[in-house]
């Protein structure tokens, strides 16, 4: 697939809470290097990169809340913020949304005409679906990598559960066939990204 020349990669939620047991266990072990890599190669080819951070305001419970260790970003995305030759923007929201943080990343995407978006991080069927969702709903062509991303076993109503893959597959599944997104590898972001770039 073509990934264009000012796609932006939407870096979501890669904090240091998501870290602790509160979430349970967790799928996609290679998410991180995936993230990683995707960031290398978007501030090499001086594409836009928005990294989203999530405030939590559920007070003491939420190893994401503001003030917490738990809200600051995992050192590998913390050392990489602000390397890259292109623009970057900050990002932050309590809702499960990108689209509903501050500043605005649709205002930003739009005064840099960007059409194509990317979107990694944590949780695969939590904020990177909805942020999936929302972005196909406003116009935009949404890429959504897998492999870089994960999420962890859930508890849902009547008695159900279901695994972090199980999880990651419905999502995949939902936006793919229902036309909100490009459900792909990080390999063929790569491959489509590098096309016509040096």
């Amino acid at each position: 697939m073509e990934i264009t020349e000012n796609a932006a990669l939407v870096v979501i939620d890669v904090q240091k809470g998501f870290e602790e047991e509160f979430w349970g266990k967790r799928n996609n072990p290679a998410a991180e290097e995936n993230i990683a890599a995707l960031i290398d190669l978007w501030q090499e080819t001086g594409r836009p990169v928005a990294f989203v951070r999530h405030d939590s305001v559920e007070g003491s419970r939420s190893p994401l809340r503001v003030g917490y260790e738990g809200n600051g970003f995992k050192d590998f995305v913390e050392e990489r913020r602000g390397k890259g030759r292109g623009p970057e923007l900050l990002v932050t929201k309590s809702v499960n949304s990108a689209f509903y943080g501050a500043p605005s990343l649709d205002g930003w995407l739009t005064g840099l005409d960007v059409a194509q978006i990317v979107i990694v991080g944590i949780q695969t069927n939590m904020c990177n679906e909805t942020t999936a969702r929302m972005g196909g709903n406003l116009g935009y062509e949404v890429v959504f990598p897998l492999d870089a991303m994960h999420t962890f076993d859930l508890e849902g109503p009547f008695g159900w559960s279901m695994s972090g893959d199980e999880l990651s597959r419905a999502t995949a599944v939902s936006l793919h066939g229902g036309r909100f997104a490009k459900v792909v590898t990080t390999e063929e972001v790569v491959r489509g990204a590098s096309v016509g770039v040096g």
